[in-house]
């Protein structure tokens, strides 16, 4: 076995790899970017090594340093946990010229299965039912065009290189395809370094049902069963579970007899999954094989008791799998929800912000899996993911049951997450009942009722001018005007009250949990006069204008507009991105622009001003 490994990661799963190498009582060698010094993973490590050079969302990239961070501390062995390196032959590679062990498969077999265009040549030699699509990059607009005209509309377009959501985009139209095309690649190229596409056709609401593997050095291979990730939000995961609600026996065996026989293909060593998606009329189609750990292995871990991480160590080390497939058994039920820092009111934008208060939940059944803590600083040049929390029982409703009343006693103030977005999930009946599919949260979400459910009570009001208003001193103000998700209320000393939920106060800001959801209250701002001008200047024409503002912090990628230009509702005017993702603002009324407040490469803070259009 290793005595020392380096873990090429951050965040949560640099935490459980840790953990896991420490529980195998191997040392552990983190690495850290300069935003990064202080994270919980680099304090639970045995030791630590910056990387560089900045940018910090590069530093995990850098294979050459990561590489000399292993070498320079003694390790035998890396293991780079999912994203960032995990998925890249290279720096596998890298490994193998500097006498490292890279935990996980080797390059060339990553190569063949995390390369899509590779990947479908190989499955459709094996057998194994594909998405018809392209089978190779779409190279041109001329080629996706005539690719998509064969396939008929919609379709998906999908990076070749990497997976994850990113540079994947359905288009539905022969218009929609430029654009779609550019900023899929755009996505591809920024997360994976690759910006080939490949084209396929769009199955419609289907399941998305995955294959656990583990196959040792020695030609032993497992499964560990199925989970089900259909329930999706810009092609990423939020809910994960096992075994799935829509998987029959039968199926199951379909499944699983397919996962193994293209593992043994193609000769894969360490833990790794098959991805399918399921359509009513009982149909698999494969999606792609991911070469590395899952986010969502946790659901696995607690129904097989199986530790996923500490086997593909393991394996790494050349030590034989030590069980058969006779051996697994699956108990009980198990899901998982990811915490994101991000914005479902706001179309799942992401967040930023810094961590104020933090609480999670413990009980029967209960895992969080976690990278951060009180006083980190989040930001948007990593993954939002925060934490996931797992619920296993004895079956699927008590599975839901406790996941609930573990939201429920979550608590994370100081910026805006999915958490109340995920109550409100677990208990609506299209995941109660088993039968989510993956356009099934475009189809429920908002409610109709949202906004409803969601304004800010008087109460909250009323707790936050007690925090703000330093105990009502004598001669102080007889009343506050307090600001919260742009809204503006005055609170009366006679209505202050106590504070019902979490809250904390961080210089001139009260964080108040309201429904899970995080609610910044500050003192109402004095009238602004450039604001005024505008809004005087906006009634004196008859249509109006529009102020268009960054909806998330970010980076200017385009500038699609001129000063002056003439635009149409839904014309592009600026196209941001954060956290390796692209988002466009797009106008919202017709008219000129008489601003343009941000150029390309701008970085932008969430509702700084980006454009105005007059009608």
């Amino acid at each position: 076995m290793f005595s020392r490994v380096l873990v090429a990661n951050r965040g949560e799963i640099a935490v459980r790899v840790i953990r896991a190498l420490h529980e195998l009582e191997i040392e552990a060698v983190a690495i850290y970017s300069t935003a990064d010094k202080d994270s919980m993973h680099v304090r639970l490590a045995d030791r630590a090594v910056a990387v560089g050079p900045p940018p910090a969302s590069q530093s995990y990239l850098n294979i050459p340093s990561v590489i000399a961070a292993a070498t320079t501390t003694g390790c035998e062995a890396i293991h780079p946990g999912y994203g960032f390196l995990a998925e890249n032959p290279a720096f596998v590679a890298a490994c193998e010229d500097n006498e490292l062990v890279f935990v996980g498969p080797t390059a060339e077999v990553m190569a063949r299965m995390g390369d899509k265009v590779q990947a479908k040549a190989e499955l459709k030699r094996a057998g194994v039912p594909l998405v018809p699509g392209s089978d190779e990059d779409v190279a041109s607009s001329s080629e996706a065009r005539s690719v998509a005209a064969d396939l008929g509309y919609p379709v998906l377009l999908k990076a070749a290189a990497g997976g994850g959501g990113k540079g994947m985009r359905i288009v539905r139209s022969l218009d929609e395809l430029p654009a779609a095309l550019a900023a899929a690649r755009r996505e591809a190229d920024s997360a994976f370094g690759d910006d080939r596409l490949i084209l396929e056709r769009f199955v419609a609401g289907p399941r998305h049902v995955e294959i656990q593997l583990l196959f040792d050095a020695h030609g032993a291979g497992v499964h560990l069963g199925e989970r089900d990730c259909s329930i999706q939000r810009r092609h990423q995961k939020i809910l994960e579970e096992t075994p799935s609600p829509g998987v029959d026996e039968p199926t199951r065996r379909r499944l699983t007899d397919a996962a193994l026989a293209l593992g043994r293909a193609v000769g894969y060593v360490s833990a790794g999954t098959c991805e399918f998606l399921l359509d009513d009329r009982g149909e698999i189609f494969f999606l792609e094989m991911n070469t590395r750990l899952q986010v969502e292995h946790p659901v696995t871990e607690a129904v097989t008791g199986r530790d996923v991480v500490a086997d593909q160590i393991r394996i790494a080390a050349g030590k034989p799998l030590g069980f058969t497939q006779a051996d697994v058994a699956s108990r009980g039920h198990a899901i998982e929800a990811r915490l994101y820092a991000e914005d479902p009111d706001a179309g799942f934008l992401p967040a930023t912000g810094r961590i104020e208060a933090l609480h999670w939940p413990a009980g029967d059944g209960i895992r969080v899996d976690t990278g951060v803590k009180i006083g980190d600083d989040v930001s948007d040049r990593f993954d939002p993911m925060l934490a996931k929390i797992v619920a296993h029982g004895r079956d699927r409703g008590e599975a839901l049951t406790r996941l609930a009343g573990a939201l429920d006693a979550t608590v994370v103030l100081g910026l805006t997450t999915n958490l109340r977005f995920l109550r409100w999930l677990v208990r609506e009946p299209a995941v109660t009942s088993g039968q989510a599919r993956i356009d099934t949260l475009e189809r429920i979400w908002p409610p109709d009722d949202w906004p409803d459910r969601t304004a800010i009570p008087a109460e909250s009001w009323q707790a936050a001018a007690r925090l703000l208003g330093g105990g009502w001193r004598l001669n102080g103000p007889r009343s506050l005007r307090l600001a919260a998700e742009g809204e503006e209320q005055t609170v009366s000393p006679a209505d202050a009250t106590e504070a019902d939920g979490a809250a904390v106060v961080s210089g001139d800001v009260a964080h108040l949990d309201i429904g899970g959801r995080s609610v910044a209250f500050r003192l109402a701002p004095a009238p602004d006069v450039d604001r005024a001008a505008r809004a005087a200047a906006a009634h004196a024409h008859a249509g109006g204008s529009a102020e268009l503002v960054a909806p998330m912090p970010g980076a200017v990628v385009t500038v699609h507009v001129a000063l002056g230009e003439s635009v149409e509702v839904g014309d592009p005017i600026v196209t941001l991105e954060a956290m390796k993702m692209e988002h466009v603002v797009v106008a919202s009324s017709p008219g000129r622009v008489t601003e343009l407040r941000v150029g390309a490469r701008d970085q932008v803070a969430r509702g700084q001003l980006l454009a105005t259009i007059e009608a």
